[in-house]
């Protein structure tokens, strides 16, 4: 079978198992507007093609670094160029890829090692099921206060508003895999060097069941996670994380970021804060 062709994802079928890798390795796999139009492409062009199951993985040493933050990137470091609609609106359509893999009518695994990271860990939660590596670091808000209530409410869906706010009071805060899925952000958490036989085996073993029967499971377990508020928690966080975007402070480090670069950015602000 031909498949479209991409260059920050990749897209493979193995029986009635389909894999999506991101595929900005040099990046960490970090979340850009190609990645995220492609990734969107992907669940469109997968709605045409027989399948059963659906993993995403991530590249070389990281599932994904989370939105891309460097200081070359439209996401963040230019923020303040965009009117608070406009940056809603952006926010936004990121949530509506998402919600639309959250839709997919089958089952979707993501499979985190490495770093999973902020918007990283977005994708993770409307994913269906996540597999992590127990050595994996993961982390609801970016290492700079570069926003805010965009992704730890619906963190609190899964983890509860303690957890949630543990993660995005203190920039960065990391957890590894096994205490996500012991706090329930997780599915399982597996040994690192099982993870990819793991996940490859729980694809197959599930598409076992008919594509129909899989379709009914997961919307019905989706109409509860949704009743409780799932897709409209997603959402809010776009105008609260837009408003930050336009305060002096955040426009002070992401002034920094296009300065010192990221990782220069964020060894100032421990050093000196904010």
């Amino acid at each position: 079978m031909t498949f479209p062709t991409y260059s920050a994802i990749v897209l493979e079928l193995e029986g009635h198992v389909a894999q999506i890798t991101l595929n900005r390795p040099e990046r960490l796999n970090a979340l850009n507007d190609k990645l995220l139009d492609e990734l969107d492409a992907a669940f469109d062009y997968l709605a045409g093609v027989e399948h059963r199951a659906v993993v995403i993985k991530g590249a070389g040493r990281a599932f994904s670094a989370g939105y891309d933050a460097g200081s070359d990137s439209k996401e963040i470091g230019y923020a303040d160029e965009r009117s608070a609609v406009e940056d809603r609106d952006r926010q936004l359509r990121n949530i509506e890829i998402f919600t639309k893999i959250w839709r997919h009518p089958l089952p979707v695994i993501t499979q985190v090692h490495g770093y999973c990271m902020a918007g990283g860990t977005q994708l993770c939660i409307f994913s269906d099921i996540t597999i992590v590596a127990e050595d994996a670091v993961i982390a609801a808000s970016p290492a700079l206060p570069i926003g805010g209530g965009f992704i730890s409410p619906i963190w609190a869906t899964l983890v509860g508003p303690k957890r949630a706010k543990l993660m995005s009071f203190d920039a960065g805060h990391r957890i590894d895999g096994r205490t996500a899925a012991q706090w329930g952000w997780a599915t399982e958490a597996v040994p690192s060097d099982q993870l990819d036989e793991y996940v490859r085996d729980l694809a197959v073993s599930i598409s076992r069941t008919p594509a129909s029967i899989l379709k009914l499971k997961k919307e019905a377990v989706n109409r509860v996670a949704e009743l409780q508020g799932l897709i409209a928690i997603s959402r809010m966080g776009a105008e609260t994380d837009a408003l930050l975007h336009l305060t002096p402070e955040i426009q002070k480090l992401q002034a920094s970021i296009k300065e010192r670069g990221l990782k220069g950015a964020i060894s100032h602000f421990n050093e000196v804060g904010l």
